[in-house]
């Protein structure tokens, strides 16, 4: 018995992925060309493990009606996409057509090309341009670090009670805890995970997948 969390050593990691739900080859390609492509910017991918549990969340939860800030090439929208129901929503948020033209490539080959709505521009416009009442059952938050915040206070209002909030890269591979780096991503993570834990809409916890995995469910009747 441990009260912590195992190290992940590159063995183990491969273990975990070899014993979770498999990837299939739409993701495999769609991993493959990303880094083919965007080598420089592979690491914004989210990882399989990642993945096959924000696949599960979103069918254990129900949900409905989900947003994605950040989408990049398509993995994890991919992914949250495949958990909805035939008349399920996804909004994706991004900036970029050359990256989310792949994703669309992705969503099509997936079949679940009809279930997402890409909005490309800035997302803090995007979403304050949405209506402002409850309207999400799942938030999948991944893009510019020192926008989290302004992000997440949109965010929060349009979640229906029972709502949950996934928020990427929360341990900024560990640089978090090293008060010697004042790099502005990594400081707008440790401002955002310090404003979680005082967010009484939200019960929240920061789970160690991939670079830190923020869960938070907004206070209110469960999902049904």
């Amino acid at each position: 018995m441990t009260r912590t969390t195992e190290t992940i050593t590159p063995e183990l990691h491969s273990y975990l992925v070899a014993h979770s739900a498999p990837v299939d080859d739409v993701l495999a390609d769609l991993v493959e060309e990303t880094e083919r492509r965007f080598p420089d910017f592979r690491g914004m991918q989210i990882g399989p493990e990642q993945g096959a549990f924000m696949t599960l969340l979103a069918q254990a939860s129900g949900a409905r009606d989900i947003v994605e800030v950040g989408t990049f090439t398509g993995y994890s929208s991919l992914c949250l996409a495949r958990a909805l129901p035939a008349d399920g929503t996804l909004l994706a948020c991004d900036i970029s057509e050359e990256w989310t033209s792949v994703a669309r490539r992705y969503w099509e080959r997936a079949g679940v090309a009809d279930r997402i709505t890409l909005t490309l521009g800035p997302a803090l416009e995007t979403l304050r341009a949405l209506p402002e009442e409850p309207r999400f059952d799942l938030a999948f938050l991944d893009a510019d670090k020192t926008g989290y915040i302004g992000y997440w206070e949109e965010l929060v209002p349009r979640m229906r009670p029972g709502g949950l909030l996934l928020a990427d890269n929360t341990l900024s591979h560990g640089r978090v805890v090293d008060p010697s780096n004042t790099d502005e991503a990594v400081q707008g993570i440790r401002d955002f995970n310090d404003r979680l834990v005082a967010d009484d809409r939200v019960t929240q916890v920061l789970l160690p997948i991939g670079d830190g995995l923020t869960l938070a469910r907004k206070h209110g009747t469960a999902l049904t």
